[in-house]
């Protein structure tokens, strides 16, 4: 019997995937548990338009990211902290920071978990940082750390 998963279900599949599985296994446990329906032709339009409608969704939010990633690839951020007479900085530059960096300089809101510093900053000098959108979607960030 075909059906269109509704949910990931372990060992079968993905949501929104055509599978064949036993009649039993179907009518007893996938369906009556709103993990899967039964695969008729209304449902496959159904899930034919809902894919559609996902693979539109996907292709706005990849032109964004592209956006955003052409923007931070744009010049540097430059970061003040606070130092002493050597240059060395009092602590380090941490993501929070760089987020913080991006939101004031490039008007961008990005989460500090998807940042990650390449070295360790605690020093003045240039740095590179990666930031991570998922997908395979990643750029390099230049940093610019100076002194207040």
């Amino acid at each position: 019997m075909q059906i269109i998963l509704i949910q990931d279900v372990n060992n079968l599949g993905g949501s929104n995937e055509v599978v064949t599985v036993k009649n039993g296994y179907a009518r007893n446990f996938l369906i009556p548990k709103k993990f899967a329906v039964e695969a008729s032709p209304s449902n496959l339009k159904q899930l034919e338009e809902r894919l559609k409608q996902l693979k539109k969704k996907e292709d706005k939010m990849l032109a964004e990211i592209n956006k955003v990633i052409a923007a931070l690839q744009d010049g540097t951020l430059k970061i003040g902290a606070k130092t002493g007479t050597s240059g060395k900085i009092f602590g380090s530059v941490t993501n929070v920071q760089v987020a913080r960096a991006i939101r004031e300089q490039k008007g961008y809101e990005i989460d500090r978990r998807r940042i990650q510093l390449l070295d360790e900053i605690k020093e003045l000098g240039t740095y590179k940082a990666k930031v991570d959108f998922g997908n395979g979607n990643e750029t390099e960030v230049s940093l610019e750390i100076v002194s207040e």
